[in-house]
């Protein structure tokens, strides 16, 4: 379902939190009461929870902050100000990676970035879908070109997990880590993922899609589908509100920087913090691949991001993709 330009009026009149009367928002649409209601029953569709009182009015469960081109892009460093060649901000997409592969095939230039208010068909690793209800996270992709080929992009979703470190850390939201390849984790709980989508040619220039997804406020309802220990900023934080427009741009002034630099540095220059962010580092842990499982204990990455697993006989292997499953000791 589609976001109503009605909607949207209601939502910026809601979006303080306050109580509202069903008088004053239909006067301020130029509807009726009843289509204010109407209006307003469509909002659980897209994740947006509102409560009715009698003498009171309506008001959301809680406030929200919608996305702001212009408020995100005065936020920003002088150098990603440069790099960034496009910012598109849509109430609803079907996933911001996939909407950014199809500007990709129409020659989009890198430094491309696409936020969404709600996806309906958001993206996860090995196909699974991303819960994205409106308005209470983020959901953004960059575009990248790499003249050099498939080969320069190694180890890129590692170095962007620590750009999204950096910015967590510079918006005072902690704890957080990295669990390999591409979560961001807080005790032990996923609080985010990254997915990379790579296209071109095997031997020529290739294109990647950066894709992010954070959990800022994942109501209940819309988490029924996931099927792994999740948590979100305002678990974490609980008394304290994080404004979307500041942690996006936090989010583009470390990507688009890192970005820039990436395909002549390459991984190794990250290898060392990523190694910091390490939740996965000495614990016991079942790694899947291709529904194999390997036991063992993990110990850490080497200098091409592979996974070193120790198995029960002491011998050390290394692992360049599969899906980890461990329980924390600590954060």
């Amino acid at each position: 379902m589609a976001i109503s330009d009605k909607q949207k009026a209601i939502l910026k009149v809601l979006a303080d939190g306050e109580f509202h009367s069903g008088t004053e928002l239909a006067d301020s649409l130029g509807v009726s009461r009843s289509a204010v209601w109407k209006q307003l029953a469509g909002l659980a569709d897209l994740g947006l929870q509102h409560l009715a009182v009698r003498g009171k009015g309506y008001r959301l469960e809680k406030p929200l902050e919608l996305l702001c081109q212009t408020e995100i892009f005065s936020r920003l460093n002088s150098s990603p100000q440069r790099i960034l060649q496009g910012l598109e901000i849509h109430d609803q997409i079907d996933s911001t990676n996939a909407y950014l592969a199809q500007l990709a095939q129409l020659d989009s230039p890198s430094g491309t970035v696409c936020f969404a208010e709600h996806q309906t068909a958001g993206k996860g690793r090995r196909g699974r879908q991303w819960a994205s209800p409106f308005g209470s996270n983020l959901y953004l992709s960059i575009l990248w070109r790499f003249p050099q080929g498939y080969a320069s992009t190694s180890g890129l979703s590692l170095a962007m997990g620590v750009a999204v470190i950096r910015a967590l850390q510079e918006q005072q939201i902690h704890p957080v880590g990295l669990k390999w390849p591409n979560d961001i984790i807080s005790s032990g709980k996923k609080l985010g993922g990254i997915l990379i989508e790579v296209s071109g040619e095997s031997e020529g220039p290739c294109t990647a899609v950066i894709g992010l997804g954070l959990n800022l406020f994942l109501p209940d309802a819309a988490a029924q589908g996931i099927n792994q220990a999740w948590t979100d900023v305002s678990k974490i934080q609980p008394n304290r509100v994080v404004s979307r427009n500041q942690l996006a741009a936090s989010l583009l002034n470390h990507a688009l920087a890192l970005l820039a630099d990436f395909e002549m540095a390459g991984m190794k220059d990250y290898l060392q913090e990523w190694r910091q962010y390490d939740c996965l580092q000495g614990q016991a842990a079942t790694l899947f691949v291709a529904g194999q499982p390997y036991q063992g204990i993990v110990q850490g990455i080497d200098e091409n991001g592979l996974l070193l697993l120790q198995h029960p006989d002491g011998k050390v292997q290394a692992f360049a993709s599969g899906e980890v499953s461990f329980s924390p000791t600590s954060s």
